[in-house]
């Protein structure tokens, strides 16, 4: 395998040198483990090329093909229900009430995040509740192996393609681990970013909850949120949610639970 990875990696470089198009160097897309040890030296020719450095390139050949990850990716079956179903499934009642304990717990945070964003407590925390139980269920995947698996799979290559560089160049500047661990798609912190928004909107350390929250709150305003206007369906701030996840019935029960937690029906 090493003499097999050494001489793609030299076909890599001499494509480079030789003036060859990029498409030739492309690194190609796969539906399986059988490619992905081949793909790594591609990408990481591609990813030098890109300005990305040592650290970032040696994380990456420490990658493996996360299955559980491309198991999970092919399950994403609770976004098709309906929106009650959804809002049971994900236990929106308990989020709702623990959410609103947590809102009087963490005052002060909510106040200074909502003083310097402009989002109110009950999104953010209808969002941390929904992403990780208030911070007690992150993940236990290695972050970069699942974000390489997904650049390498056939499905979004380009998406998470995207995410893979800006890990890598979270992992250069020292701001992540090759060992940093997250949920299946690579998402990590209270909230769970991935790389490339946490690079674009990350404030603080997204494994504390004044980090995840800020940088939620961040994300929000830069994605058009209006201090004072409402968020529901409808609504200017609603549009920022929708930014947060795709998901019609995410958007919806981030609404609604939002909405309980700060005070409302």
């Amino acid at each position: 395998m090493k003499s097999r990875v050494a001489s793609l990696a030299a076909f890599a470089a001499a494509a480079v040198v030789s003036g060859w198009s990029s498409q030739a160097l492309a690194a190609r897309c796969g539906n399986g483990p059988g490619g992905f040890e081949a793909w790594k030296p591609l990408f990481a020719t591609e990813a030098r090329a890109k300005g990305i450095g040592g650290a970032g390139i040696s994380a990456l050949e420490q990658t493996h093909y996360a299955s559980a990850t491309i198991a999970a990716d092919r399950s994403l079956h609770s976004f098709k229900l309906s929106l009650d179903a959804f809002m049971v499934k994900r236990g929106s009642a308990a989020i709702v009430s623990r959410g609103r304990a947590m809102k009087q717990r963490n005052a002060a945070l909510f106040a200074s995040i909502e003083q310097r964003y402009g989002v109110p407590p009950g999104p953010l925390i209808a969002i941390w509740g929904m992403e990780t139980g208030f911070g007690s269920q992150r993940g236990n995947q290695n972050m970069l192996s699942s974000i390489a698996t997904l650049a390498y799979d056939c499905r979004r290559p380009e998406y998470f393609t995207d995410q893979l560089y800006a890990a890598l160049k979270l992992i250069d500047r020292g701001t992540l681990s090759a060992s940093q661990r997250g949920s299946m798609h690579g998402e990590i912190g209270q909230t769970q970013f991935l790389p490339k928004t946490m690079l674009e909107y990350g404030v603080g350390n997204l494994e504390t909850a004044s980090g995840a929250l800020s940088s939620t709150a961040n994300f929000l305003k830069a994605h058009g949120w209006r201090t004072g206007a409402g968020y529901q369906p409808g609504q200017p701030n609603f549009a920022a949610i929708q930014e947060w996840n795709a998901a019609t019935v995410y958007e919806q029960a981030i609404a609604i639970m939002g909405r309980q937690i700060d005070g409302g029906e």
